[in-house]
């Protein structure tokens, strides 16, 4: 099989939560331009009407549906509905994702709860149901999950205020990992993405403390940008992926190995 052919998502049936905006719409650009219908999630329904004119404006077939995945009550009816529209999905994009600052021993329970809710267990409840209504059931599936450099490492001694956000990010790296072994005999890769620094609505604040710090201490000597998710979101989500499960790659400009 040509190579062309195994990066073709022609007809397959992504769904991207958060994908209103930032990374989640990046992605969701990346993997409609190579021919994928696209199914995104976001809690504001308004940014959802935008990213879903955005992407129509490129040609692409979208369906929207607002979800608040840090709701366990609400996203089974958001899955059957974008399984009723499309009939299957083939490609699950776990993005939606949310953080806190605080330090450690002010960190407030339900602030932690509310990261914990969206960033993990909202995760895992998403993948649980696509899992048991689409991708088992067809015996084949691409789940990519959005984690964080954060997950890897420990809290920048500069920063010391996001104790919940890199707990959760450890949480998808080691869940990636774990269902990877698990759903392996059914035909379905787990892999993450662990991206660096991109500006986003998210990283502003940590970005207004320690953005020219990081930039310097960083090999390529820049923050991710509008393209720097698009090649690696397509390889996990193709199937030129058939053979790679388990894997957590960052896309840092190199910041995590010095």
């Amino acid at each position: 099989m040509s190579v062309k052919k195994l990066l073709d998502m022609t007809g397959k049936v992504v769904l991207v939560t958060g994908g209103s905006r930032g990374l989640g719409l990046q992605i969701a650009e990346a993997l409609g331009e190579m021919g994928a219908r696209l199914a995104l999630t976001a809690r504001k329904p308004e940014e959802l009407a935008q990213a879903k004119e955005h992407l129509e404006r490129m040609h692409f077939d979208v369906y929207t549906q607002p979800c608040d995945h840090s709701q366990a009550s609400s996203i089974q009816p958001v899955v059957e509905s974008i399984m009723s529209h499309y009939g299957q999905v083939d490609v699950l994009i776990n993005n939606a994702g949310t953080t806190w600052g605080a330090p450690a021993e002010e960190h407030p329970l339900d602030a932690w709860e509310k990261v914990m809710n969206l960033n993990v267990t909202g995760l895992f409840l998403t993948t649980q149901l696509v899992g048991r209504l689409s991708m088992i059931p067809r015996r084949y599936g691409r789940i990519v999950n959005v984690a964080s450099i954060a997950g890897l490492l420990g809290n920048d001694p500069r920063m010391q205020r996001s104790l919940a956000y890199n707990t959760s990010k450890g949480a998808v790296v080691n869940l990636t990992r774990a269902l990877a072994a698990e759903w392996g005999q059914h035909n379905i890769t787990v892999n993450a993405i662990a991206p660096g620094f991109f500006p986003s609505k998210m990283t502003k604040w940590i970005l207004g403390q320690i953005g020219d710090a990081t930039i310097a201490q960083t090999p390529l000597a820049r923050l991710g940008g509008e393209e720097d998710l698009k090649g690696l979101a397509l390889l996990f989500a193709s199937d030129a992926c058939a053979h790679i499960t388990g894997q957590i790659v960052a896309v840092d400009g190199g910041a995590s190995i010095i």
